[in-house]
């Protein structure tokens, strides 16, 4: 994947910024393993990992370790132990990782994938989790960080067309940007957040607030993601993309539009453009996505 940021008036090869782990060019692997008996599946191992460049004056490979846990269904509940989605909001359900537009999680309101353990219990009407985590993201660090988070949710995406979710987090959390630390020494991170997501013929809306604080400071964060699904199958989708968050007298507003289109069973093309406010910044980013079964 590659791109032209005009602030910088030069080519990039990422999509949201060069320290983050991810949307750079890379190349990776992804691993399932599930252990049953004759009674039926009891649990699943999940590991993700690549090689990403970093283009920082000369180019340097990254190792990258994604996905992570272990998984064992309990009865009473899905238990999880490793790196993976804490219980807090869009995120904690919506796996947009590999897509160039993003969640609230990858810009700091929470983290997209964290070390810890956490469990998740699917209703007749919905779906509850809980998580207990690291607070530092990508890498593994222990300064006395931690981050508790739940989420309830009422709705079945995939039966209902929609998900209403009612999340909350609370911890001492490290500042990190990819496997980078910004910031040594924890800081208060409390998010109490209503997330929504409704699909409707071949259109598709995902909603988020969050409200809280962060860094010690009173933050909220909203976010919205409309798309149409175009062609058979919906092949071709269309997206924009608004987000504005406050942080204490800080405040921003990024605007997104992406277009999708799915090749082939395993060849998708992206592109997204981006406006940021703060940096007063427009890029243009593409992306060639193959993901194959080996």
């Amino acid at each position: 994947m590659g791109g032209y940021s005009w602030r910088e008036d030069r080519a990039i090869f990422y999509s949201l910024s060069q320290e983050e782990a991810m949307q750079k060019p890379s190349l990776g692997f992804d691993y399932l393993q599930r252990f049953s008996t004759e009674a039926g599946d009891f649990g699943a191992l999940a590991i993700q990992g690549r090689l990403a460049v970093n283009a920082t004056g000369k180019s340097t490979l990254e190792p990258q370790f994604y996905n992570g846990y272990f998984k064992y269904k309990a009865g009473f509940a899905d238990l999880w132990a490793g790196h993976n989605r804490p219980a807090l909001g869009l995120s904690s359900y919506f796996d947009s990782h590999g897509l160039l537009l993003p969640t609230l999680a990858m810009l700091g309101f929470g983290f997209d994938r964290d070390w810890g353990v956490g469990l998740y219990r699917d209703l007749a009407w919905g779906n509850a989790g809980l998580s207990f985590t690291a607070g530092s993201g990508m890498p593994i660090h222990l300064k006395g960080n931690s981050l508790l988070s739940g989420r309830i949710s009422r709705g079945i995406l995939s039966q209902d067309n929609y998900n209403l979710g009612l999340s909350a987090a609370y911890g001492e959390v490290l500042e990190t940007m990819g496997y980078h630390l910004l910031d040594p020494d924890p800081s208060e991170l409390i998010l109490g957040g209503l997330d929504f997501a409704y699909l409707w013929e071949n259109l598709e809306n995902r909603c988020e607030v969050l409200l809280g604080k962060r860094r010690g400071k009173a933050t909220h964060a909203l976010f919205w993601r409309a798309g149409i699904n175009l062609w058979e199958e919906g092949r071709l989708r269309l997206e924009i993309q608004p987000i504005y968050w406050k942080i204490g007298g800080e405040w921003n507003y990024q605007l997104y539009g992406g277009i999708s289109f799915q090749a082939t069973a395993d060849l998708a093309l992206r592109a997204s453009v981006r406006y940021d406010r703060q940096t007063n910044d427009q890029r243009l980013v593409f992306q060639v996505y193959y993901y194959k079964r080996l």
